[in-house]
């Protein structure tokens, strides 16, 4: 008889920092698919669910269908969007009769009510399911792990990537373990260490040698030990104030080998303090950005603004860079993205061609730069709808929401920016984001994108020089700058520690 495996997703990274809660609005205007549409929305693509969805086929599953939840990362969860899309997956538990549970989570969600989100879905989960139905949950690198999580699930199975094209090789890894589980070819149980530090590996940058890379090879090396199925690294999610935020490694282990899976852990935990330091790239001001732009080329100078990465809970508002460029006089520039819906709506109104005064920017949180004012001309109107390209997220389908394209300067300004405005935040990873509103990326002497890491899988190869800049934004880098409230004490970098 098949085996009934419950297949869902429930994924946010909340930066508790940010002024604006997630709510369950913001679900339904980027994934909220339920039941049996999961099947036509992700059959094919490269993520987790089609992961899933291919080892369902695979393994001759008879797949429970929950839902799948995604949007982008910002404050907590409402209490409505917390309940409701937990409880779906709880109810086709209960309902769906299952012998195993597949989950794409991602790690670092935090919701109004519980600052361990995760950590108390699979607790829920354990107590529908029962002691001895196998639960494997797929994570982002950027998890705040926890051993609350480990505790309730059989495995925590991270990306090895960053920027993360493998989410679909980590679910096909996940539900082979599933399925050795349900054969009793074996008995998985998960435990997690976790250091006293609130970031490190280099934020798990693996685009270049160094320490990411370096764990990462380790942690395979210990799979091949007897006994352990599954060693995860996560590096932590630093904008958020729980007490559990930061770096852990989480081990899957057969019974017996307890010992074994702590002292990998262990050593993993011991290298990454070691190198704490080590990071492989910093952020350069407004004007040595301004500076790389007038240089010119044959192929774009990609600037990615990463402390405005709504990615990482960002605004995607902040206008300084923008307006640097802009007073500048740069020619042949391509910003993804602005978001402004207010702009989108005047742009929608007045049509393509039309001349408007625009706002532009710095609405959500003016102390991190007021709005540029200019004028521009609509180039592009669309839906904001594509679906990526990749590598990253190969084929999954994006909403920006009404998205207009405008140019500032250009003509009477002497600027000539392309500013991709949309009316829902989103960060800039793949291509068809300037493609798909007309502008061809490959003849842009400079690209703009909000983005601190994901971006480089698409656009580095296409780039003259790629260079991180701090122009301003709620993903600042220096811990120092945020005031923590639950965050276990003491922690490197904020504190000293033996």
């Amino acid at each position: 008889m098949a085996s009934r495996v419950l297949i869902a997703q429930f994924m946010h990274e909340t930066n508790t920092f940010s002024k604006l809660s997630t709510t369950l609005e913001d679900y339904r205007r980027q994934r909220l698919v339920e039941g049996e549409a999961i099947v036509p929305n992700f059959t094919g693509t490269r993520n987790e669910l089609g992961g899933f969805i291919d080892a369902a086929k695979l393994h001759g599953w008879t797949p429970v269908w929950g839902i799948a939840a995604n949007t982008i990362p910002s404050g907590p969860l409402t209490r409505e969007a917390w309940e409701h899309i937990s409880g779906r997956i709880l109810d086709a538990a209960r309902e769906g009769n299952v012998d195993a549970v597949c989950l794409s989570l991602h790690g670092a969600m935090v919701s109004e009510t519980e600052d361990d989100a995760e950590g108390a879905l699979l607790e829920a989960l354990r107590g529908v399911v029962g002691p001895d139905v196998p639960i494997v949950a797929t994570l982002d690198l950027h998890a705040n792990a926890t051993e609350r999580m480990a505790r309730n699930a059989n495995a925590l199975v991270s990306y090895r990537t960053y920027p993360h094209i493998d989410g679909y090789e980590r679910a096909v890894q996940g539900a082979q373990l599933v399925e050795d589980a349900l054969q009793g070819r074996k008995h998985p149980r998960c435990l997690l260490v976790q250091p006293a530090m609130l970031k490190g590996a280099d934020y798990g940058r693996t685009t270049q040698p160094g320490i990411m890379r370096d764990l990462l090879a380790r942690a395979e090396a210990f799979e091949g030990q007897p006994g352990l199925n599954v060693v995860s690294i996560q590096v932590g999610f630093t904008w958020s104030d729980i007490p559990w935020a930061g770096p852990s490694i989480a081990v899957s282990h057969e019974p017996g080998a307890e010992d074994a899976a702590r002292a990998a852990a262990r050593s993993l935990i011991d290298e990454m303090w070691a190198r704490r330091t080590e990071f492989s790239s910093s952020y350069r001001s407004i004007a040595e950005a301004v500076e790389a732009a007038r240089a010119g080329g044959d192929r774009p100078l990609v600037l990615a603004e990463g402390t405005d990465n709504p990615g990482g809970g960002g605004y995607n508002d902040a206008p300084n860079l923008l307006r640097a460029l802009l007073e500048a006089g740069i020619p042949n520039v391509a910003v993804g993205t602005i978001y402004d819906p207010g702009t989108v709506r005047q742009a929608l109104k007045a049509g393509v061609g039309a001349r408007i005064e625009v706002a532009l920017g710095g609405h959500t949180d003016p102390s991190l730069g007021a709005p540029v004012q200019v004028p521009a001309e609509v180039m592009h109107l669309s839906d904001g709808n594509f679906r990526n390209d990749g590598p990253m997220n190969a084929g999954v389908q994006v909403a920006l929401g009404p998205t207009a394209v405008l140019r500032l300067g250009g003509q009477d300004g002497g600027g000539g920016i392309d500013v991709v405005t949309t009316s829902t935040r989103m960060h800039t990873i793949d291509l068809q984001v300037f493609l798909s509103q007309g502008i061809d990326p490959l003849r842009r002497n400079v690209l703009v994108v909000k983005s601190s890491q994901h971006f480089r899988a698409a656009f580095e190869p296409i780039a003259r020089q790629v260079m991180l800049v701090d122009a301003g934004g709620l993903c600042s880098t220096d811990a120092s700058r945020f005031t923590y409230a639950k965050l276990r004490r003491p922690i490197w970098p904020l504190d000293p520690v033996d």
